[in-house]
């Protein structure tokens, strides 16, 4: 019987294929109190099950480094650096050793026990891509479990089958396609999947920004995350059809939905081969504007993969990447200067904006054993606030990302800026650091300064903040949640989350207008820019400067390449005057 599964729709296109389930991701832990003489077999025991990993994902980076762009691409390799470095974290290590040495837990109980401490932490996190790290470091742990147990890993190559009657519908000359449902995706079992030739996949949990999305999403694979109890209900060998442009799986379709979706796909196909033609056409409207068209990274080597998607330059690099999984040890000024110094050579010439670490409540990464719970972090000491907090640490990565300006153009963003006393007080800073370069004999350069427009208090103040910046770079996503007053993270209240609400465009309009009035420079960098339904409304706005996930630049070129931003503008204030900006949105 033909039934739909509705999720969140993370990377375009259609894959239809048979079913394969991929086995439980859940290791049963053993709790147990172990003798004192056992101590240290324990934490043996702990320390070879984390060096196996560590090995097996060396494996892999070697696998991945022999690959070409498009089996495996940069993100890939990213994700498994991210894995890597939380198995490395001595705040996991030491933490579980604490636990067996001074409460006598078994080595899974520790370890179990020091995951639940740490991932209150991410939990605790406002930044939603920082939060949807909790995965990895969940993963991370499982692994090391499956090792101790003996378990294989998850992600079983796919067994050939014998083709039905149903299967000569899509094409008889090739192999029956496959699509992995899964209850979620690690990153090591994202290359597996790649290997595997799987056409799509379909995870419970996840979302926008999780790992699986971003890896989907720059492999262009077809994946609906989110999709809540598709592991249980989806039976091994079953059709499904992935709809990754709506969100929806079909399970068990008929002939005719197969037949229609098999049409769609080849549409798709046909799409994506005339988007990729447009890589070296300038973004440029039909009355002659010219569109920036710049990409959102979270590590240094998503720069060289964001040049020849053909960005414009970086327009958010989020830096409290290098800050992750760091308790007790944040990284120092020249590890910075050199994942700064990569980023900037890899973009070649072009600009690189580089955000200075976006992190909160109550230093969340400097805290291992503390398990003290804060009820609002959104609106508590994060981003700028904590780095003020900071001076120390902030000045450090002021000099390390003044240092890669002398490698290529450096814009320096700060976030969730709402205070002329805080801005007076960063400006100050900035000035401090390159006082101590100075006087270090070290060299740096020209940087332009930008402030993030996150709370409605920045922009209805925007005119302070231009007498002190450069640039402006609207972050939408924090911008929606505090005008609304929702929490993103919170499902009972996410449908109120609207980018359309007419408080919001009018933030937006009144920004975006009055940078253009004074000649300096705005851009949007949340995920409104890369999505296109928003596009034309944008540039109606007078928006010039989008900043997005690189898979998403080509999609939005495509629309910018069909618009007259003239005659949007008129268009776009009917949308501005209206009640119900959404209706008129989808009449335009």
């Amino acid at each position: 019987m033909t039934f739909s599964l509705h999720g969140l729709p993370v990377a375009r296109g259609v894959a239809i294929g048979r079913a394969v389930l991929m086995a439980s991701s859940r290791v049963d832990v053993a709790h147990y109190f172990i003798e004192p003489e056992r101590i240290a077999s324990e934490i043996d025991r702990l320390r070879a099950g984390r060096n196996a990993v560590i090995d097996e994902l060396h494996r892999l980076q070697i696998s991945v480094a022999q690959m070409g762009p498009n089996d495996a691409p940069h993100e890939l390799s990213a994700m498994l650096d991210v894995h890597l470095m939380l198995l490395q974290d001595e705040a996991l290590t030491s933490g579980v050793k604490h636990w067996i040495t001074e409460r006598l837990y078994n080595a899974e109980w520790a370890l179990t026990t020091q995951l639940e401490i740490i991932a209150r932490q991410f939990d605790e996190m406002e930044d939603e891509y920082l939060r949807e790290r909790k995965a990895d470091l969940e993963q991370v742990v499982e692994r090391i479990l499956r090792y101790m147990k003996g378990v294989a890993s998850p992600v079983a190559p796919p067994v050939p089958r014998r083709k039905t009657q149903q299967d000569l519908l899509l094409d008889d000359t090739v192999d029956v396609p496959l699509v992995l449902i899964a209850h979620d995706l690690s990153p090591a079992d994202m290359l597996q999947f790649k290997q595997s030739v799987f056409a799509g996949f379909v995870t419970d949990v996840g979302g926008k920004t999780s790992h699986t999305a971003i890896v989907a999403r720059s492999m262009d694979i077809p994946a609906v995350v989110g999709a809540r109890t598709a592991s249980q209900l989806v039976r091994q060998d079953d059709w499904v059809i992935i709809d990754g442009d709506a969100g929806v799986v079909i399970v068990d379709p008929s002939a005719i939905i197969l037949a229609e979706y098999g049409f769609k796909q080849r549409q798709g196909e046909l799409e994506r081969e005339r988007l990729a033609r447009l890589r070296h056409t300038p973004a440029v409207t039909l009355d002659g504007e010219r569109i920036e068209l710049l990409a959102n990274i979270e590590m240094p080597d998503d720069a060289p993969g964001a040049f020849k998607g053909g960005a414009a330059g970086v327009g958010l690099f989020r830096s409290e990447f290098l800050f992750m999984g760091r308790q007790g040890h944040l990284p120092d000024e020249e590890e910075q200067y050199q994942a700064y110094r990569r980023a900037v050579q890899g973009m070649e010439g072009l600009p690189v904006t580089i955000r200075t670490v976006d992190v909160g409540a109550d230093k969340p990464l400097d805290r291992a054993l503390k398990d003290e719970a804060h009820l609002n972090p959104a609106l508590g000491l994060r981003a700028i606030r904590w780095s003020l907090a900071d001076p120390a640490m902030f000045r450090t990565q002021l000099r390390a990302i003044l240092r890669a300006a002398v490698h290529g153009p450096v814009h320096l963003l700060i976030p969730m800026l709402a205070h002329g006393s805080e801005i007076r007080q960063t400006l100050s800073l900035i000035d401090f650091a390159r006082a101590e370069l100075d006087n270090r004999g070290v060299a740096h350069g020209a940087v332009q300064l930008g402030a993030m427009i996150e709370v409605p208090a920045a922009a209805l103040t925007v005119r302070l903040f231009l007498k002190y910046f450069d640039f402006l770079s609207i972050g939408t996503n924090d911008l929606i949640q505090y005008t609304l007053a929702i929490d993103r993270a919170d499902e009972s209240v996410a449908h109120l989350y609207d980018p359309l609400h007419p408080a919001v465009l009018r933030l937006l309009a009144d920004t975006i207008a009055e940078c253009r009035a004074q000649g300096k420079g705005v851009s949007v960098c949340g995920e409104m820019a890369g999505d296109v339904q928003f596009t034309r409304l944008l540039l109606g706005l007078g928006l010039r400067s989008f900043s997005m996930h690189p898979a998403q630049i080509l999609a939005v070129k495509q629309e910018v390449l069909r618009a007259d931003a003239g005659k949007l503008a008129a268009w776009a204030q009917q949308v501005l005057a209206t009640d119900d900006p959404a209706a008129l949105l989808a009449k335009g």
